[in-house]
């Protein structure tokens, strides 16, 4: 009989026995792995422990399923806690690799390292002046012809200009800062996000390699009752059809963990292929604090606020630099002069061609102040831009965080929902098997139900990786 792509199944004469060969489908590289629920101990494999022979009287033996379950979850308790330790910290020494390495980071860094060097680029004293003249038709003094003359000069700003300026670009420098934490913290977000994509693609992986096998075990109890007369052809399509969609789900699957981990290194700027360590089990992450305290928290350090509250500070300051300019600068000065001599007896040796020196000091008088008021105008509207826009950002990120907070709240409900459902499935095969192993009957429900629990086991690592990718964000949104 042909079976499409599963023909590698057959069923071997014993006398007056049947035997089922089982093989997999898939090639050893991609041999379905042992899987179990780090927290609950999976019931998936004791499909694996059931031996089917076919005789005359259908005898049916299980080893072992009871005792098998109740190791797993032993070992997975005490397995669990160091795995989940290990990962979170794996997990971190990618952030750091990641704020190590991602280019992105970089260049905000360095416009923040650009921007600070503003500050003694405002800060300093205007240029020293010096100026060398030369008489080209000497003046004629009473103690002999000027010849030359040097001058230095040098202008100071009025008292608390400069440490205004300075002032300005500080706040600037700081908002840039802002805005390299706030790249980082979205980078952390990111790749947070992704490692935790990446923990439920691997996962369901293995839960649909669990269901190919499964559903191997079924096809071979179909053909037997197919062979034997007692079920019909449909039953054989019907399983067959349900591989393929497996089959299919599988291969976007394995697409979709390439094009995250590409992603994930991307993000650490490291090569593609570089391995990345995927836990067994993921831990599970909490909000401690009421929803007002992390909206308090939010408001006060989100850092695309902070930025906003910077270039406020930045405008105040400038404010302040406008008001300053129409306070005089100060002038200091100094002139010598070389002066020749007379031929001359009349006059003694120590008036003969006596250099002159001469000190001044002056003040500029800022009598156009029409630009000095447009300096103050703009500032006072840029502030109140500005302020507009904190207040639209803090409306923004409450809107942001109220979906990240039920997202988190769904997920922790769909958490202790699926723990109950497994716990009930459990408990249900548990029955079955039970009763299967004194009738022999119902084995396709057996069958089914373990489906069903491999099905409440990736959804619980769904809404464990949905709460992790939640407090994830609400923590970008906080600064962190």
């Amino acid at each position: 009989m042909n079976i499409g792509k599963n023909n590698n199944l057959s069923l071997t004469p014993k006398g007056n026995k049947l035997i089922l060969l089982k093989n997999d489908v898939y090639p050893a590289k991609i041999k379905p792995k042992r899987y179990c629920h780090a927290e609950l101990g999976s019931a998936s494999k004791k499909s694996n422990e059931i031996l089917i022979r076919l005789d005359g009287q259908n005898d049916r033996t299980i080893k072992g399923l009871l005792s098998f379950s109740l190791v797993i979850i032993l070992v997975a308790l005490l397995i669990s806690f160091p795995n989940k330790v290990k990962a979170q910290y794996e997990l971190n020494q990618y952030l750091i690799t990641a704020a190590q390495n991602n280019p992105g980071l970089k260049a905000k860094f360095g416009a923040y390292m650009a921007g600070m060097e503003q500050v003694p680029q405002v800060g300093g004293l205007p240029d020293l002046k010096f100026a060398f003249g030369y008489f080209i038709q000497p003046i004629e003094t009473r103690v002999g012809p000027q010849r030359a003359k040097l001058s230095i000069a040098q202008a100071f700003p009025w008292f608390g200009s400069l440490s205004s300026r300075e002032d300005v670009a500080t706040q600037k420098a700081n908002s840039l800062y802002e805005a390299f934490e706030e790249s980082k913290s979205k980078l952390y977000y990111e790749i947070k996000s992704a490692y935790f994509e990446l923990y439920f693609i691997d996962k369901s992986i293995d839960i649909s390699l669990e269901n190919i096998e499964i559903l191997n075990r079924l096809l071979q109890l179909t053909i037997t009752k197919i062979e034997s007369g007692s079920s019909s052809i449909v039953d054989d399509y019907r399983v067959e059809m349900e591989l393929n969609d497996i089959e299919n789900q599988l291969a976007l699957l394995r697409d979709s963990q390439h094009e995250y981990l590409i992603r994930f290194n991307r993000l650490l700027n490291v090569p593609d292929d570089s391995f990345v360590s995927i836990p067994d089990s993921l831990w599970q992450a909490d909000l401690f604090y009421s929803r007002q305290v992390l909206l308090d928290s939010i408001e006060a350090n989100n850092h695309e606020i902070k930025q906003i509250e910077h270039r406020i500070s930045a405008w105040e300051n400038k404010e302040t630099v406008a008001h300053k300019a129409y306070s005089p600068n100060i002038f200091v000065g100094f002139d010598y002069t070389f002066v020749g001599k007379y031929d001359s007896p009349a006059l003694s040796d120590s008036e003969n061609g006596k250099d002159a020196m001469f000190a001044q000091v002056g003040i500029s008088i800022p009598l156009y102040g029409k630009k000095y008021n447009g300096m103050i105008r703009e500032s006072t509207l840029q502030m109140e831009k500005e302020g507009f826009a904190k207040e639209d950002k803090i409306n923004r990120l409450n809107i942001i965080f109220e979906g990240a907070y039920k997202s988190y709240n769904d997920g922790v409900r769909r958490l202790k929902m699926f723990q109950r459902q497994y716990e009930l499935a459990s408990r249900t095969l548990t029955i079955l098997i039970e009763k299967y192993a004194v009738d022999g009957r119902n084995f396709i429900e057996v069958l089914r139900m373990q489906r069903k629990m491999l099905s409440y086991d990736l959804n619980l690592d769904k809404a464990r990786s949905d709460v992790n990718a939640a407090v994830a964000f609400i923590d970008y949104l906080s600064g962190k």
